[in-house]
């Protein structure tokens, strides 16, 4: 198994394809069915900006996976001290490659990243009802210190 930065959009279009359905399938009123065309656009954009990094994970020179994340500071304020994380935007490994050890890998990747950077906190997010995503976190060590919630009007 590999682990490399990836600019390639239109492989990592390919791969976001089983978490978009699996977030289309949870939330259809926020998401949009998969469109590879214009899921590629929106990624060739992406990965031009400095602050995003892309990771790809291969087998045997197979693509299986890929990371999106962020090297994010949050700045001082009156209100808050400033500080940096790595905030890991999406996870997508492809089905028939799942619980194989891959995502596991990836995480490891990022936290050996955000140490080299001296950060020393990854952050991210995930659909409430995508249950996998909340085990596999849990299994890493996540913990929660912020709650999203809405009023729907």
């Amino acid at each position: 198994m590999e682990i490399t930065q990836t600019k390639d959009s239109n492989l990592v279009a390919k791969l976001n394809k089983p978490v978009h359905d699996l977030h289309y399938s949870l939330y259809p009123h926020y998401f949009k069915e998969y469109n590879y065309k214009a899921i590629k656009e929106e990624f060739k954009k992406l990965i031009e900006k400095k602050q995003f990094v892309f990771l790809l994970v291969e087998d045997n020179q197979q693509a299986v996976g890929y990371a999106w994340i962020e090297m994010k500071e949050y700045p001082e304020s009156a209100f808050k001290k400033s500080y940096e994380v790595v905030y890991v935007h999406q996870i997508s490994i492809l089905s028939t490659q799942q619980k194989k050890g891959y995502g596991t890998n990836l995480m490891n990747y990022i936290y050996k990243l955000a140490s080299e950077q001296g950060i020393d906190k990854v952050e991210l997010d995930y659909w409430v009802d995508n249950i996998t995503a909340k085990d596999f976190y849990d299994k890493q060590g996540f913990v929660e210190y912020r709650e999203v919630v809405y009023k729907q009007l």
